[in-house]
């Protein structure tokens, strides 16, 4: 077994005795520093305790250091993650400003109807209505119906849009009534139907909005988005 020296001894366990008052809550301490000191602290008990007439050998020794190794490798791995991981988010969020003032469609089943007034040449106003949202399917379907619905609930309009390929699909609803006048300017909610030859496909609804601001949490980055609310740069589904 290798031999310690009983100066060395001495100053390590003046160090444990040492470490022994200090405060429990360094326990809880995973620095590589704070891991090496309590591995310490209990090799060096191991030792005063052991059994002279049967020591510890020297492949005990050896198994010890190298868990201890490997502890403290874990810790510094743990620490170097974190670092990436916040230097990540940062990388994230200065991505993200970059969608500031950007339309995007993300999950959602609300449109906002609004009204826009131009002029022509010859000073002649001409006032037109629209509600943007969308549509994702997982599938081609050949039949692809939207419903929308006014704040009670009540059909306003259904829309036909025929075959259509997978994928996202953006709709402009000119504000027409199914009566063929015009809905008044507000918020609305849409149901989206999909079917190839008879068989449904899954259909997604996809709200319309425009990126306002980029925030961070303990939860990541996250884009506040007028009409849809607060998603991750993820959820977006297209950038218009």
């Amino acid at each position: 077994m290798t031999t310690v020296s009983s100066d060395l001894l001495n100053t390590m366990n003046g160090a444990t005795s040492t470490s022994s008052t200090s405060s429990s809550s360094s326990l809880t301490d995973n620095s590589p520093d704070a891991i090496q000191n309590r591995f310490l602290t209990l090799l060096i008990a191991q030792m005063k305790n052991q059994d002279p007439n049967n020591p510890m050998d020297n492949s005990q020794m050896t198994s010890q250091m190298a868990q201890m190794s490997t502890v403290t490798g874990i810790s510094q791995l743990n620490s170097t993650l974190s670092t990436l991981m916040g230097n990540l988010t940062s990388s994230q969020a200065l991505q993200s400003a970059n969608m500031i003032g950007h339309s995007v469609l993300a999950a959602g089943n609300t449109a906002q109807l609004t009204s826009d007034t131009t002029k022509d040449a010859d000073g002649k106003e001409t006032t037109s209505q629209k509600a943007v949202f969308g549509v994702q399917l997982d599938s081609a379907a050949s039949n692809v119906t939207v419903t929308v619905k006014d704040s009670t609930g009540a059909v306003v309009r259904t829309m036909d849009l025929g075959s259509q390929t997978a994928g996202t699909l953006p709709v402009i609803w000119d504000g027409t009534n199914d009566v063929g006048s015009k809905a008044a300017d507000g918020a609305y909610t849409f149901t989206v139907t999909a079917a190839n030859n008879g068989v449904a496909v899954g259909a997604t609804g996809l709200a319309f909005g425009t990126v306002a601001s980029v925030s961070t949490g303990t939860d990541g980055v996250k884009l506040n988005v007028s009409n849809i609310g607060t998603i991750k740069p993820t959820d977006v589904v297209q950038i218009l």
